[in-house]
């Protein structure tokens, strides 16, 4: 039980630094350009985790060779995420963009855990979920609406 709970405070912990980097990189943005502030945003991401793999890695980058074309697709969600960001903060606030964001990534959560996309475990929708996704797409809504 207490694991379940570390979980949960390193899953919030990852939520809020999470909620910095769009205005962050939008920050950027207004300096350099958008699609200049994302590829920047890539590169310094890129050569972080390019030095924890070749540190702590246990895996190998040869392999992807064999990996289907799907799996390869990650990065570009990413930059089209990280590039959306930059683009709509400034419009909506930090707070709408994540709400939109929250409540669309459990959205597609849902979808994923029902239809065991990308080889996710098969997980039924309860209507403690529905009404949860629900609430959250009110939520960003009003807020949205300032």
């Amino acid at each position: 039980m207490l694991t379940r709970y570390l979980l949960g405070a390193a899953m919030f912990a990852v939520g809020v630094t999470g909620a910095m980097q769009p205005p962050i990189n939008a920050a950027l943005a207004r300096r350099t350009g958008s699609f200049e502030a994302a590829t920047i945003s890539f590169a310094v991401g890129t050569v972080a985790l390019l030095a924890v793999a070749l540190l702590a890695g246990g895996g190998g980058f040869t392999a992807v060779r064999s990996a289907p074309w799907w799996q390869l697709t990650g990065g570009f969600v990413g930059a089209l995420f990280v590039w959306s960001t930059i683009v709509l903060l400034p419009r909506v606030g930090a707070t709408a963009l994540l709400a939109g964001i929250i409540a669309g990534q459990l959205t597609g959560g849902v979808l994923i855990d029902r239809f065991g996309w990308f080889g996710v475990a098969q997980m039924g929708v309860s209507w403690y979920r529905a009404l949860g996704i629900f609430l959250l797409v009110v939520g960003g809504m009003l807020v949205l609406r300032r």
